[in-house]
């Protein structure tokens, strides 16, 4: 191929990539045809892309970027995925399909986060950690376990006082 080819190629990959920050790197070289249209369908549906794309046109492409470190040390064709809300919920979806055992030949080569890049088995740790949504909801319920503590210590109190009140008020009302 001649550079000219390649700098066209690597451009177009560039330009498909611009804005991601976090993506993983996975292998499908070796599936068939229908468990890498079933994997792409599966990926499509939860808002992820996939590009498959040979090493060195790919660290080209992504090296003013972000993305450059998740190709140090990989050979061959990979597929860059990318997308999801964010990078646990990615992390987590890729590590899902790679537990599925119609998709053996599914391998987890690492990644990239916040420029950083990771091992498979780096990524794969990340997956346990709570996405976003998740993440959320633990912030919720640690801001409002407080209140509802406190609130909870008023109206004992206060039921205590009035339960209090009605008995005094009962036994005014016996002596009358």
């Amino acid at each position: 191929m001649s550079k000219y080819v390649k700098n066209l190629i690597a451009r177009d990959i560039s330009n498909r990539l611009e804005g991601v920050q976090d993506a993983i790197l996975v292998n499908v070289i070796g599936m068939d045809s229908a468990s890498s249209y079933s994997i792409r369908k599966r990926l499509r549906d939860s808002g992820i892309q996939m590009l498959t794309v040979k090493r060195s046109l790919a660290a080209r492409a992504t090296a003013d970027s972000t993305l450059r470190p998740m190709f140090d040390g990989q050979a061959g064709s990979v597929s860059v995925v990318w997308g999801c809300e964010d990078f646990v919920s990615l992390a987590k979806a890729i590590v899902e399909i790679g537990k599925s055992p119609e998709f053996a030949k599914f391998e987890l080569k690492g990644g990239v986060m916040d420029g950083d890049g990771l091992t498979g088995e780096q990524v794969a740790a990340v997956s346990k950690w709570p996405n976003r949504q998740e993440q959320i909801s633990i912030l919720v319920g640690q801001i409002l376990n407080p209140g509802a503590t406190l609130s909870g210590q008023f109206k004992g109190a206060g039921s205590k006082l009035a339960g209090q009140l009605k008995t005094m008020i009962e036994k005014k009302e016996g002596e009358a």
